[in-house]
């Protein structure tokens, strides 16, 4: 792990296991401290999106990151139109005008993640035990989704896992274990991308665009 000085942050490198390089599949991640905030305001923010989002559902499908997304998908032998990557579907839930609002945290790594189409995770680092990897399911692996809904997994799948198991089935549901919660003080944000179709750049983007609203939010809080 190295400090990124000018930001106060820390990088993050997760290792890439051997079984999934072959997809081309990576994360740049970033850690901080926060403070978990509900008198936030992110309106304007999200007014000033609603305006420069041009975007129709037909429009999403075809977008470059998403179409890289999807085939990506496909190549993991899952329809992309029944479980979509989470940021083609938080753009269609903010098209149709359902923005959810949890906290400061998790609502800046949805709005970089609307503007960019990267999808974006942010975990609690303090439950994060061991170092990460990702890699491919085991077949049967128990995954205990971000609604507490458990589910076996089929062993297709690519996942972000620690040493106690699946955080986040890439790249689209995050785990109950790390989620954000109230208390929570130290994360790490993760970007995701597909080499194949989308830039590295673009995930770093999106991450420190997280970065910079959790930061406003906590300066300009009510």
């Amino acid at each position: 792990m190295s400090i990124d000085s000018s930001k106060h942050t820390s990088m993050v490198s997760i290792h890439i296991a051997e079984e999934v390089r072959d997809y081309r599949v990576s994360l740049y991640a970033k850690a901080m401290d926060v403070k978990v905030r509900h008198d936030y305001d992110y309106s304007y923010v999200i007014d000033g999106l609603r305006e420069k989002l041009v975007l129709n559902k037909d429009d999403l499908k075809n977008h470059p990151v998403v179409r890289a997304l999807r085939d990506f998908y496909w190549r993991l032998g899952i329809d992309p139109t029944k479980v979509r990557p989470s940021s083609e579907a938080l753009v269609r839930r903010f098209l149709m005008g359902k923005m959810p609002r949890i906290n400061n945290v998790v609502d800046a790594g949805n709005i970089a993640s609307i503007e960019t189409l990267v999808p974006i995770g942010i975990y609690d680092l303090t439950m994060v035990k061991g170092g990460l990897v990702l890699r491919r399911a085991i077949s049967n692996e128990e995954f205990v989704d971000i609604t507490g809904k458990a589910s076996r997994l089929a062993g297709k799948e690519i996942v972000l896992a620690d040493e106690q198991g699946v955080i986040h089935v890439f790249p689209y549901r995050d785990a109950l274990r790390t989620s954000i919660k109230d208390d929570t003080s130290r994360i790490l944000v993760v970007g995701c991308y597909i080499m194949d179709g989308m830039d590295a750049s673009l995930a770093r983007v999106a991450v420190d665009r997280t970065i910079e609203l959790i930061r406003g939010s906590e300066l300009y809080s009510h």
